[in-house]
């Protein structure tokens, strides 16, 4: 059976819980009805994960909610930390780990993300596991080894069923804020080797299932590019998760190469 695309928002720092409620409910004006060939979801700051569900709950919409982040632990001294049985309540589908901007600016590491990763497959949350390298790796020729073994890391221990529960997201740092664009190519050729991955950590089958997004600034302009990559299942979507119509259009994009 084809993957269904996944077009995960991530709203970072950004959007007050007033302002959350205002991009939420523009969101689900865009998606009055059920996409039967996309998943959609986006991720806001913790402040504003409830009063986004209750948009969403309130408006039927199929939007699905997820957390840009948790903490492995169930409850404890842990200040200004969220665990999982907290977004379970929510209730959250999906929640990021491993992002970039995480392991750069908090040092978080390939086992606190396999930490992270356990913790929400045990409260019935699919984590959106992010890899991807650094423009010193990019030029040394090693991209696809470097990204590999985030991944043999940070879903090590799993066994078939749960990596089939997993999605992955490979966001390429170098083209990011550098000036620098990733080809669809480039992409491609990084999300196969994952695949190829997954299939030797699960199976074929295994492989075949798991979603792997693209999140390196995909935009309306460029996603048809990217989407049509035979191992390119979608995108976790930044700056443009913002705006609701341009990520209105990603969707439908992602809704059209389905077709």
């Amino acid at each position: 059976m084809p993957r269904m695309p996944l077009i995960a928002g991530n709203w970072k720092m950004n959007e007050t819980t007033k302002e959350a409620v205002g991009l939420s409910q523009s969101i689900s004006f865009q998606f009055e009805r059920n996409f039967d060939e996309v998943e959609v979801a986006v991720c806001p700051p913790f402040t504003a994960l409830k009063s986004v569900r209750n948009v969403f709950d309130f408006d039927r919409s199929p939007v699905k909610l997820g957390a840009q982040d948790v903490f492995w632990e169930e409850e404890g001294a842990y200040t200004g930390a969220i665990s999982p049985h907290m977004l379970e309540e929510m209730p959250c589908e999906y929640c990021i780990v491993g992002h970039s901007e995480r392991r750069e600016y908090f040092h978080e590491t390939d086992e606190d993300v396999n930490r992270k990763v356990r913790a929400l497959l045990a409260h019935q949350i699919s984590p959106i596991m992010c890899c991807g390298e650094n423009l010193e790796v990019r030029d040394g020729g090693d991209a696809c080894a470097f990204v590999v073994d985030q991944v043999r890391k940070g879903l090590a221990g799993l066994d078939a069923a749960d990596i089939r529960r997993c999605v992955v997201a490979y966001e390429p740092i170098w083209a990011i804020g550098t000036g620098r664009a990733a080809t669809p190519e480039q992409a491609e050729e990084v999300c196969s080797a994952i695949r190829a991955t997954l299939a030797e950590m699960g199976s074929a089958d295994t492989a075949e299932e798991v979603r792997i997004l693209y999140g390196g600034s995909m935009k309306p302009t460029n996603a048809e590019e990217f989407l049509n990559m035979p191992d390119i299942d979608g995108g976790l979507i930044g700056g443009a998760s913002l705006d609701a119509d341009a990520f209105a259009r990603i969707v439908k994009v992602a809704e059209g190469c389905r077709q």
